[in-house]
């Protein structure tokens, strides 16, 4: 990746990063195609559910697992797929022995139909992983009390969806989003779930967030390669755009260009 000019890296942990750009890796058609897709995106952390890392312990013949760990990105193992604080708490730990890390993405899905996460499963691990030594990067709503009690339990990250997983809805609820970056200025927040398009990654990062994860969004696209090159810039242009200080909408119009009075003979 090339140098970014204003060095605008993103701290995570103690840890810096070029790219603001977190990318999945289910769902793909080939390894080949994934690896594309990762090289790409230029990110430099990926997501993988220890429920397939499991699997792959077991027979040691994943060519999915290989490609990524071949990326040489940095490896965020998520527990997706938990229902309750136990389960959750028990993929973590199985991922600190895996992958030698103490980063989780930690997901506990309270309701099949929306995939939203249970709250109150969510503080437990939150709870029990923090005192562990984990860094919780945790999947949450945009609900700040259900935030604020998470920070307090000890998360690290805080990881608000757009709109439910896999819905390509993008951000839905974007006024509570504005909300809760406007009330945790210094958290490190990352938009997590419900992208579907470059545009809707874009104007994530234009609200001020930290960067943005998605997966399906490339995975399942008619060219998940090009696809990630679109994320990549967009989020890219969306972060710059931030940065340099968008105008005020309003509701009235006002002239770009000044003219001068003019006199004719």
């Amino acid at each position: 990746m090339t140098k970014q000019q204003d060095s605008d890296l993103l701290e995570l942990i103690g840890e810096n990063f070029e790219s603001r750009f977190l990318l999945g890796t289910a769902g793909y058609s080939s390894p080949k195609i994934l690896l594309n897709s990762i090289t790409n995106s230029c990110t430099e952390i990926v997501t993988l559910g220890l429920k397939r890392q499991i699997i792959y312990e077991q027979n040691k013949n994943n060519v999915w697992i290989d490609a990524v760990k071949s990326s040489g990105c940095k490896i965020l193992p998520n527990t997706a797929g938990c229902r309750t604080a136990k389960e959750a708490v028990v993929l973590a730990q199985m991922s600190r022995e895996l992958f030698e890390t103490n980063w989780v993405k930690l997901e506990v899905i309270g309701d099949e139909y929306t995939q939203q996460p249970d709250c109150f499963e969510l503080l437990d691990a939150t709870s029990q992983l923090s005192k562990k030594g984990f860094n919780v990067f945790a999947f949450c709503t945009e609900d700040i009390i259900v935030a604020k009690r998470l920070m307090n339990e000890g998360c690290k990250i805080l990881m608000p969806w757009g709109s439910p997983i896999g819905s390509g809805q993008g951000l839905k609820n974007f006024e509570n989003l504005i909300r809760m970056r406007e009330k945790f200025p210094n958290v490190k927040l990352i938009i997590d779930a419900g992208i579907g398009a470059p545009s809707h990654a874009a104007y994530s990062m234009e609200l001020g967030f930290d960067a943005v994860l998605l997966n399906s969004a490339v995975s399942q696209s008619l060219d998940p390669e090009n696809m990630a090159t679109a994320f990549k810039h967009a989020i890219c242009a969306g972060r710059k755009a931030f940065k340099s200080g968008l105008i005020k909408p309003q509701s009235f119009a006002t002239a770009s260009t000044i003219i001068g009075e003019q006199h004719f003979d």
